[in-house]
């Protein structure tokens, strides 16, 4: 790991990444949790689960989403804040070429990290560990130099509201992102994101809960920014956009393998529709076949496709060519 803090000074055609980085460990617990666990003694649990397999992997929201976009040809640049074990993720990333000058490493703590045990009815009970995450607000948006886009993704709060208001005065035009950062701000703190960012991105559960905090419609929330993205799953998604309305179909997965990470899959094709310029019709549905992708392996970053694989599936998917 780098031990100074430093970032590129021309970014021009990058998209800085603002969000968590962190490990996953993925339990799977052969029996149901009902089994063990007796109503009548709820309020005095001990309960232990044997899990016989244990599988660490790369994630956080920044990393899945550049993951994901340098996938595809883009040029991510995350700004993150990371702990002590940090290495084995930076030689990851350094496999695939991502550039890691605006990751900030803080001693003395560990990376962020979730513990995901699931049962045999897919119940789960996940314990997160937000470690060097709470030191979000110590990169300073400047520090990425001159970028192109940028993402304010689920992290520590402090920090999102910091790179959000940051990158505003910078000028730099942003997607928020709250995704399960959502229960951290009220409606106040919502409406703030909203006037500062450029677009706005949440699936459909966080779009009602949205409109339910600020007291708006849809389609009050998107005049307000130049659109508002709402993923609604296997029924596609919408963007808001100029008053109007565009239904994006939802690629076919070939296998629904895990849902994980297939939001963060899905906001990194909108980062390359928008610094490409391709409209809404393309990058939505760029964006809808990458989460497909993502759905059909297990885990964040396991997912591999070239971009002339990516072309070929995309024109099958959607009956249009894609001109990127």
């Amino acid at each position: 790991m780098c031990a100074a803090f430093f970032c590129m000074e021309d970014n021009l055609m990058s998209a800085l990444i603002c969000g968590s980085l962190a490990f996953d460990n993925i339990m799977v617990f052969e029996d149901r949790f009902k089994n063990h666990i007796l109503p009548d003694k709820i309020h005095m649990l001990n309960v232990s689960f044997l899990v016989p397999a244990l599988r660490r992997e790369f994630g956080g929201c920044a990393g899945n989403i550049a993951y994901n976009l340098k996938m595809i040809g883009g040029q991510p640049l995350i700004m993150g804040t990371v702990g002590d074990d940090f290495d084995p993720y930076a030689q990851w990333m350094d496999t695939l070429g991502i550039e890691r000058g605006c990751i900030k490493h803080i001693q003395g703590s560990m990376t962020a990290q979730a513990f995901i045990t699931t049962d045999l009815d897919d119940n789960q009970i996940t314990a997160f560990h937000p470690g060097a995450m709470n030191h979000a607000a110590e990169n300073a948006v400047a520090e990425a130099g001159q970028v192109s886009i940028g993402i304010v993704a689920p992290d520590g709060r402090d920090g999102m509201i910091a790179h959000a208001a940051q990158m505003s005065e910078a000028g730099v035009p942003f997607i928020f992102d709250p995704g399960q950062g959502m229960p951290m701000f009220d409606g106040d703190d919502l409406l703030r994101f909203i006037d500062l960012a450029t677009w706005v991105t949440v699936n459909d559960y966080e779009a009602e809960l949205m409109q339910e905090r600020t007291g708006l419609s849809a389609e009050q929330l998107a005049a307000r920014v130049d659109a508002l993205v709402v993923t609604r799953g296997g029924e596609g998604s919408q963007v808001f956009s100029n008053g109007d309305r565009i239904d994006i179909p939802a690629a076919k997965a070939a296998v629904l393998a895990d849902p994980t990470g297939c939001g963060d899959a899905y906001r990194a094709g909108l980062l390359y529709g928008l610094v490409h310029d391709l409209g809404w019709e393309t990058t939505a549905r760029i964006a809808s076949l990458l989460g497909a992708i993502k759905m059909e392996h297990g885990g964040t970053q396991n997912h591999r496709v070239s971009r002339e694989d990516f072309a070929a599936r995309y024109e099958q998917e959607f009956s249009t060519a894609l001109s990127w």
